[in-house]
């Protein structure tokens, strides 16, 4: 075969791959951009990482440079060159011991607070979870909700959670945060939004059909919107309305601990009710995977409010494993338009003596519960 004959052909067959190659790379992102954009965060965290890790190492450099021109002139060497957000004045917490009176407000740095807390991920069924949320005495009153007898509740907090076919996933959440929250003396009740039908999942909306029926029940005072599949790691994370906008999941496990990008607002986080009606609430635009975090941070923003962070590793977080099959993202606006237009349908299910209710959300009356 002639030079320029193979040349031709091989030139083909390169542009042929190339071509196979991003079409399949964006078919995957079109597919499945929940696993593309956990890919990007993840490298995101990891560069900052490195940034932090190669700017401690040039002040430990710097230190030893000083240190050394201070032990030459004979001179005390005292400044400290470690500029880590962990190693922040500790927080000051009651002493083991410490009384109240019933009616007297809950403190919020109570001695039940200890910090550190061991993960469990290991599966439940979430009749085991209510036999032993509901042992000795619950404290869940008439009406929903779980509120501390020996002092008067600080903050009352509704828990927003979304949820789809994460089954295995929600006895783990309550098992962990129900009693670190009952050890925070909040008065709180859970209110996890499924959506039913075959539609694309829309997290946003979920929080905002899931605020909507939570002021029903009672007037609370803010609200967290929880990821299903985010498992706090210190107890001393205040779940109360102190410092909101708050977000909560600072350094994520699956990110190195590491927060991917200063804006970032995901997993989970809180808004005083006041706040969340005059941001008004969240975009129902987003079908799918994510973008509406994003959203959320940008109305904060633009209200002229600051949103806060736990201070050191007190944000810390580790996340349940799982992939993001099927959740495709639309971006078309006619898409939404008529989809909006379709009826809702919402039915309800109480449980754990009515300390969560679950809600679900389809769009459309063909669906049943």
């Amino acid at each position: 075969m002639p030079t320029h004959l193979r040349f031709r052909r091989r030139s083909f067959l390169g542009l042929l791959f190339l071509f196979t190659l991003s079409t399949s790379a964006l078919y995957f992102i079109y597919s499945a951009p929940g696993i593309v954009n956990e890919y990007v965060f993840m490298v995101q965290a990891r560069g900052i990482q490195i940034r932090e890790n190669v700017k401690n190492i040039g002040a430990q450099v710097l230190e030893q440079v000083v240190r050394g021109a201070y032990s030459i002139n004979g001179t005390d060497y005292s400044y400290d060159f470690n500029f880590s957000e962990s190693d922040a004045l500790p927080t000051t917490y009651l002493p083991e011991g410490f009384t109240y009176l019933p009616s007297q407000v809950c403190p919020e740095r109570l001695p039940t607070m200890k910090g550190r807390l061991e993960v469990n991920m290991s599966e439940i069924s979430l009749e085991e979870v209510e036999r032993s949320l509901l042992e000795g005495k619950p404290n869940i009153v008439p009406g929903g909700y779980w509120k501390p007898t020996d002092c008067l509740p600080r903050w009352k907090v509704a828990i927003l959670v979304p949820f789809r076919n994460r089954h295995e996933h929600l006895p783990i959440l309550l098992r962990h945060l129900v009693p670190v929250l009952q050890k925070q003396r909040l008065q709180f009740a859970f209110y996890i939004i499924e959506q039913a039908g075959t539609e694309p999942f829309n997290r946003a909306m979920l929080f905002n059909v899931g605020y909507k029926e939570a002021m029903k029940d009672l007037n609370w005072d803010c609200l967290i919107f929880h990821d299903v599949d985010h498992l706090m790691e210190n107890d001393r994370n205040y779940y109360g309305c102190t410092d909101m906008p708050r977000h909560f999941a600072v350094k994520l496990d699956k990110y190195s601990y590491m927060l991917p990008y200063n804006e970032f607002f995901g997993g989970v986080s809180g808004l005083m009710v006041k706040q969340f009606k005059k941001i008004n609430g969240f975009p129902n635009a987003f079908w799918g995977w994510g973008g509406e975090d994003d959203d959320l941070w940008n109305r904060v923003q633009f209200a002229n409010y600051t949103v806060s962070r736990p201070h050191g590793d007190l944000g810390r977080y580790m996340s349940i494993p799982h992939h993001h099959r099927g959740e495709v993202q639309f971006l078309g606006s006619s898409f939404f338009f008529w989809i909006m237009n379709k009826p809702v349908l919402l039915c309800f299910s109480l449980f754990i003596g009515t300390l969560i209710k679950k809600i679900e959300f389809a769009f459309d009356l063909a669906d049943r519960c």
